[in-house]
């Protein structure tokens, strides 16, 4: 396969970007992905920062009150992110290090994301 066949982040991340306020509370975050049935949101904040699914049920397993919890109380910051031109295998090899399951795709601002669900959709197509 030449480089000009490989597939990188742009071909398959989704877009557009979802993103919350870090004031909006975890309930309303819920919400939102599971009416955009997603399992992550962007946080409008600097340093950039995630809210997941994980990031919830850990706070539940920790027996926190979600329902009194704003996204700030269990966000992800100092994130990795992933430039939109990176191959697949480079980006497939961030995931597996860092232990995660959904990156950001940065360009000079968010563009998309890319989860392990796009990964998985791509390769069995």
């Amino acid at each position: 396969m030449s480089s000009d066949e490989r597939t990188t982040v742009r071909d398959v991340m989704s877009t557009p970007v979802e993103t919350v306020s870090e004031e909006a509370t975890v309930v309303e975050a819920t919400q939102r992905m599971r009416e955009k049935d997603i399992n992550a949101l962007l946080v409008e904040t600097t340093p950039r920062a995630i809210v997941s699914s994980t990031d919830v049920l850990d706070a539940i397993a920790d027996g926190r009150n979600v329902s009194e919890l704003q996204v700030a109380d269990v966000m992800t910051t100092n994130i990795e992110t992933a430039s939109p031109d990176l191959y697949m295998e480079e980006v497939a090899a961030m995931m597996t290090t860092y232990g995660i399951k959904h990156l950001p795709v940065v360009d000079d601002d968010y563009v998309g994301m890319v989860s392990s669900t796009d990964i998985t959709a791509h390769l069995s197509e």
